[in-house]
């Protein structure tokens, strides 16, 4: 029958040097070749009972450069946003002329941070919500800089005055589309494709709706709707994939809908596929209004099927294609 790994009560559930616990005496090299450690980085291991999360590898990257800073998508991970996969590099950041030795599955930037872009979360050093949203923002498109703000002032870490700030505090590659992001996000977005949808209605030719709107029937509450245009009673709600929604929730739902379309709402549903045919979207979406005569680029009846279904009229059209997250004019 098989003997079970030693576990010393010190080492368990913890993440530790391998080199550290072998020069203690807490372990011989044979141990800590068993199973019940998992290896991490060179000379970093962890107890086996312990799940591998990002989390877990920053914890255990902290071993290896001491006094660096958590930063990048590693932060956003420890600030609640799921922005790095399990085994992607931890990205950490000290100060400029540090000595730090390579290590494979870490990543490591030299810069200067001032103490108030540090903060502390779990225990870590880490760049503050704020710090971490700008620094991400400054890459990729302009449309997933905007997503990720409002995904930090949604998780409630940071506001966006405080993004506002470090954004126009900050320098360097990429500067100005992190400022344009800030200046651009809401932080009202309840997902991704809320914000992605938002920003699609403002760049077309569509009056603005109110975002996160109340419905009152009078003084009684009927919904909240993700996006509305109160004056038409129209409102717009993304609507993301559902799996095992339990019939209470199904019938909620449906109540919630009766209750609107009860009071003169016209509510429009879009999806993920929706997104993807812009067109046809704004164009619905015109329609919409048309009818409700509460707006239209053409007056009367003028305004044929053939009008309502053509781009022209409601989006504006960005340089470099409409994909390209990048304003009128830019």
């Amino acid at each position: 029958m098989p003997v079970s790994p030693r576990r010393p009560p010190a080492l368990q559930r913890r993440i530790f040097r391998g080199s550290d616990a072998v020069a203690a005496g807490t372990l011989t090299p044979k141990e800590l070749r068993s199973p019940a450690w998992r290896r991490l980085f060179r000379d970093v291991y962890a107890c086996a009972e312990l799940p591998v999360t990002h989390q877990l590898r920053v914890v255990a990257a902290g071993l290896l450069v001491p006094g660096g800073v958590v930063s990048g998508r590693s932060a956003a991970v420890l600030w609640g946003l799921p922005e790095a996969e399990r085994d992607d590099d931890v990205e950490l950041t000290v100060p400029p002329g540090s000595t730090v030795c390579r290590v494979s599955g870490i990543r490591v930037r030299r810069r200067v941070l001032r103490p108030e872009q540090i903060g502390e979360r779990r225990g870590l050093r880490v760049t503050t919500a704020e710090t971490t949203a700008v620094d991400l923002a400054r890459t990729g498109t302009l449309d997933s800089a905007v997503v990720l703000i409002d995904r930090f002032v949604a998780e409630g870490v940071t506001d966006l005055g405080r993004v506002s700030a470090a954004a126009e505090g900050g320098s360097g590659r990429g500067c100005g589309q992190a400022r344009e992001a800030a200046a651009l996000a809401d932080g009202l977005a309840g997902s991704p494709q809320e914000t992605r949808l938002r920003l699609l209605l403002r760049r077309s030719s569509l009056p603005n709706p109110v975002a996160q709107f109340v419905v009152r029937n009078g003084v009684t509450f009927l919904a909240r709707v993700d996006f509305a245009w109160p004056e038409a009673k129209i409102a717009v709600e993304y609507q993301g994939m559902w799996h095992g929604e339990s019939p209470q929730q199904v019938a909620a739902d449906r109540r919630r809908l009766n209750r609107l379309t009860a009071a003169g709402w016209t509510v429009i549903f879009v999806t993920a596929a929706d997104l993807h045919r812009p067109d046809e979207l704004l164009a619905r979406l015109a329609a919409a209004l048309v009818r409700s005569c509460f707006w239209g680029p053409v007056q009367g009846p003028a305004l044929s099927s053939r009008r309502v279904g053509r781009t022209g009229p409601f989006l504006r059209r960005w340089r470099g294609g409409p994909s390209s997250g990048r304003r009128p004019g830019r």
